[in-house]
C-alpha cells in the first residue's frame, strides 16, 4: 500500500509545477519516492514468480522508476515535472523496447497496463507476422477468463484506417494487425492506491497480462 502523503505529494505538485516550489517541497518528494520505491521493490518480487524472464534478472527498482522530471527540449509543455510517478517491469528494465508491465500511479489517473507501446517498424512487422501465423494462440490468450476480467479487451487507441502493407482486408488477423500497439490498461481507483491489498491486486492484473507479454516477446525475442 502506499502512503496518503504520497498522493498528496503528486496533487499537490500538479498544481504547483515549478523549480522553486519543488526545491522547497523537496523533503515531501523524497519521501514520496521513498514509498514509491517501496511499493515497486515489492511487485518485483511477486513478479519474479509471474514471469521467468523477470525472475531470472537482477533488476531492483531503480531499473524500473522513471525519472519525474520531464524532458522538455521538443515540448510546448514545460511545465519541469511529472505529476506520475511511473515504473516499467520488463527484464531489460525501463529503456527496453520489448513488452513488459507498466504501472502509473497519478490521483485521479492511475492505472495498470501491459504490453508493447508503438514498437518501432522492425518489431511491429515481426510481431504482425506472428499473429498471422498463430492467430488461434493469440485470440487464446485475449479470450483467457483471467485477462478479459481484468482488462476485457486489448486497447484501440492506435490503429491504421487501412490494411497495413502485405496483408489483405479479408485476413482474418486484420483487426490485430491494424494495431500498432499490442496494450492493455485497466484504472486504479485512487481509494484502492492505499488499501493493504494494492500489491496483491496489481500483481493480479499483471499475471493476467503475462501470457500477452510472453507471446509478444517470444516473437521478439526468439
Amino acid at each position: 500500500m502506499l502512503q496518503p502523503r504520497t498522493l498528496a505529494f503528486l496533487s499537490d505538485l500538479k498544481a504547483n509545477n515549478n523549480k522553486p516550489w519543488f526545491d522547497a517541497n523537496r523533503p515531501a518528494y523524497e519521501s514520496a519516492r521513498a514509498d514509491f520505491i517501496a511499493l515497486v521493490t515489492q511487485l518485483l518480487d511477486g513478479l519474479a514468480s509471474i514471469d521467468t524472464a523477470i525472475g531470472e534478472t537482477p533488476l531492483q527498482a531503480k531499473n524500473c522508476i522513471f525519472r519525474i522530471n520531464r524532458d522538455v527540449r521538443f515540448s510546448t509543455n514545460k511545465s519541469p515535472y511529472k505529476s506520475n510517478f511511473g515504473a516499467w517491469f520488463n527484464a531489460g528494465g525501463k529503456q527496453s523496447p520489448t513488452a513488459g508491465y507498466y504501472l502509473n500511479l497519478e490521483p485521479g489517473g492511475s492505472f495498470v497496463a501491459g504490453g508493447l507501446y508503438m514498437p518501432d517498424a522492425g518489431m511491429l512487422a515481426t510481431v504482425r507476422q506472428e499473429i498471422d501465423y498463430n492467430l488461434a494462440d493469440f485470440e487464446q490468450i485475449l479470450t483467457q477468463p483471467a485477462f478479459v476480467k481484468q482488462f476485457g479487451q486489448l486497447n484501440r487507441d492506435d490503429v491504421l484506417q487501412r490494411p497495413p502493407k502485405g496483408y489483405d482486408a479479408g485476413n482474418p488477423a486484420i483487426e490485430y494487425l491494424k494495431l500498432k500497439s499490442f496494450t492493455a490498461s485497466r484504472p486504479l481507483a485512487d481509494a484502492a492506491l492505499t488499501k493493504p491489498d494494492l500489491v496483491k491486486q496489481v500483481l493480479t492484473a499483471f499475471g493476467s497480462l503475462q501470457p500477452l507479454v510472453t507471446y509478444l516477446n517470444t516473437a521478439l525475442v526468439p
